[in-house]
């Protein structure tokens, strides 16, 4: 896999700006992990180890991942290393470290640096291939650029340069070499708008230009064919690989792709695999798994991302297609564990809303690249609260033109969802979709009795909650929400109604409190909940000090107090913080009862509150007061308003 050129991803960036991110999802059967890696560079398969090696530009290591791209080892201390190239055997890999000026060789059993070979002051090595018993590589820096190779037949290894054969190279070039066309070098010159193709033959050791020819633009990426006598070019801008044949660069075929191809690599059997600068958003990963001459099988590996920007690999069996993708310095690594079958898109579309026990449609499309015949055998599976697991329709068939439809008829209300399964075959994957309905059920009745009901502190009060015909569900709950943040709602009874539909529990009452009723529902009725609020007073006690004697007079028992004495009005009520209780005075006075005052006191943590009163009063005046709790203006909200029994007194000389 190769980087896309600087300059060519900003322009590519800057002119994308304002088109739509991909919205497709992978393939089901594919694999997408995120890796620590924020600037791969180029990637290479250990067949004899089962890893993959990936170069981190801007971190200067290579990340080992096994086939899952799970990271099980890391080589760092590599300045700005870039493209990487595996010996024939799979025994040692070489590094071109760009910011070091030579080339490592690393042990891929052990991980560890085995020989180093300097390729001279400021030659800034980029690009490897290995072919003939040489390490080839390119070096520079735009028209400063060249071909120089290392040879490891020597027995002390050399490092040759300026090796071009002539041709004046505007950056170092794309190498590409294989065992099964021996003596062949292929370079890009991908820095300059013709972009020339050179075939070198180096089997005598020193490269000889076979062939050359420009084929304009700046090429991402190449591969050689199996038998390394085509090359498969990726880009630019004509929005397809192009094969050309090594012996005369003639084009032979093009594999259409419909944006600009970024990345290419070739499986053993021939299949070609290219990413693409994703611009109309309808898939970044093309594999022609029957050749150019048939549609590619097309996948959407990061919908997030426009280009897939480090194209693809093949394990070297062919059987997985592995990708980098990467954006602000995230890479994601994905597998394709079948790449050679095409994916289907598969839509659902049943009615948003239905009557239950009446027939509905439910239709659809299963399309792809390489089209489903009609009859194709589809699975559908109809989930709903009767059937939580799902319940079997049966099979039913694709018609013309990818399309489905059949019928069905609700037995449950509800969310009914209707799931409808392509198993795949030896040239599609399998593929599953899903839509769901609202299917109606009828509303219960459903009662709780004494709501705004008031009752008395401490009251145990019998709720009974009532429910009408249902289906099959003849369960309630029945929740108790006192007043206030600091108790929370409680479940105080749930079971299934008696044959008269009725179901109660004794609730102890201490402050105002909602009271629920909640029915669940099941397939033909519809949950409901009820609620009432029931009041509940405080507890009040009021009583006089200071008195000297008590007698019954007037209908009232009152309490004699010398004038000399200052009574104490005391007062016990329900506490709860920053409670406070309001003392209403009043005396009697030309045949009623008159207002003498009132005011709040706050209430200690035990409830209580004392009121002496003092001056000198007027003797023979018949005085009353009590304790009142005000819902709110007593400082909380917790009970209902309640009046304290009235306290009768009267000063004497």
């Amino acid at each position: 896999m190769r980087t896309l050129p600087a300059a060519t991803a900003l322009a590519v960036l800057f002119s994308s700006a304002a088109l739509a991110v991909g919205t497709a999802a992978p393939v089901a059967a594919d694999s997408s992990r995120p890796i620590a890696v924020s600037s791969p560079s180029d990637t290479v398969v250990d067949a004899e180890h089962q890893r993959l090696f990936i170069s981190d530009l801007d971190n200067s290591k290579i990340v080992v991942t096994t086939y899952a791209g799970v990271v099980v080892g890391q080589i760092t201390g590599l300045a700005q290393v870039r493209d990487l190239e595996l010996s024939p055997d799979n025994t040692t890999l070489y590094a071109a470290l760009y910011g070091a000026d030579k080339i490592v060789a690393i042990d891929t059993a052990t991980l560890t640096k085995t020989a180093e070979y300097a390729t001279g002051a400021n030659t800034d090595p980029s690009r490897l291939a290995f072919a003939e018993g040489k390490l080839w590589f390119a070096y520079g820096d735009q028209w400063d650029s060249g071909l120089g190779a290392v040879d490891l037949t020597a027995e002390t290894p050399t490092v040759t340069l300026d090796l071009a054969a002539g041709h004046d190279y505007a950056s170092p070039p794309q190498l590409y070499a294989d065992p099964d066309n021996p003596g062949t070098l292929v370079a890009l010159d991908a820095g300059i708008s013709s972009g020339p193709v050179i075939v070198y033959d180096i089997s005598s050791g020193t490269p000889v230009i076979r062939v050359s020819a420009d084929k304009g633009g700046f090429p991402n990426d190449a591969a050689l064919t199996p038998d390394g006598t085509h090359l498969v070019m990726a880009g630019p801008g004509n929005r397809a690989l192009t094969e050309y044949r090594l012996s005369d660069l003639e084009q032979t075929r093009t594999f259409p792709v419909p944006d600009e191809p970024m990345g290419v690599d070739i499986a053993p059997d021939g299949t070609v695999a290219a990413t693409i600068f994703d611009f109309d958003n309808k898939g970044d990963t093309y594999v022609f798994t029957k050749g150019a001459d048939q549609p590619a099988s097309v996948r959407d590996l990061q919908p997030s991302v426009l280009w897939n920007s480090n194209g693809v690999v093949w394990a070297p069996d062919g059987t997985k297609l592995f990708a980098l993708t990467a954006s602000s310095g995230s890479t994601t690594f994905h597998v394709v564990d079948e790449p050679r079958k095409y994916t289907g898109k598969l839509t659902v579309a049943a009615p948003a809303t239905a009557t239950r026990a009446k027939k509905l449609t439910v239709s659809g499309k299963l399309t792809s690249n390489l089209a489903l015949p009609a009859g194709t055998p589809l699975t559908v599976t109809r989930t709903d609260m009767e059937s939580p697991k799902g319940k079997s329709l049966g099979t039913k068939t694709l018609g013309t033109g990818g399309k489905f439809t059949f019928t069905d008829t609700p037995p449950a209300g509800g969310k009914v969802t209707y799931k409808v399964a392509y198993a795949g075959d030896a040239d599609h994957t399998a593929v599953s979709a899903s839509d769901t309905v609202e299917v109606s059920r009828a509303t219960p009745t459903l009662t709780l009795d004494k709501n705004r009901k008031t009752y008395a502190y401490g009251a145990d009060v019998k709720f009974t909650a009532h429910l009408g015909t249902t289906y099959k569900n003849r369960k309630v709950e029945i929740w108790a929400d006192p007043y206030g943040s600091d108790r929370p709602n409680k479940l105080v009874k749930s079971g299934t109604v008696n044959s008269k539909g009725n179901l109660s529990v004794t609730v102890d009452l201490k402050r105002d409190t909602k009271l629920s009723v909640k029915f669940a529902g099941d397939a033909r009725y519809k949950a409901k909940t009820v609620t009432n609020t029931v009041y509940t007073k405080v507890a009040i006690s009021s009583s006089v000090s200071g008195h000297y004697k008590t007698r019954t007079a007037w209908g009232q028992k009152y309490h004699y107090v010398h004038k000399s004495k200052d009574p104490v009005l005391k007062t016990t009520m329900t506490y709860f913080p920053e409670r406070k209780q309001r003392l209403q005075l009043q005396f009697y006075y030309q045949g009623a009862w008159q207002d003498g005052g009132s005011d709040y006191f706050p209430l200690g943590t035990a409830g209580r509150s004392d009121v002496t009163l003092t001056g000198t009063p007027t003797t023979d005046i018949r005085l009353r007061f009590r304790s009142e709790y005000h819902d709110t203006t007593s400082g909380d909200n917790v009970n209902t308003t309640t009046y304290g029994a009235w306290k009768y007194f009267i000063f004497t000389k």
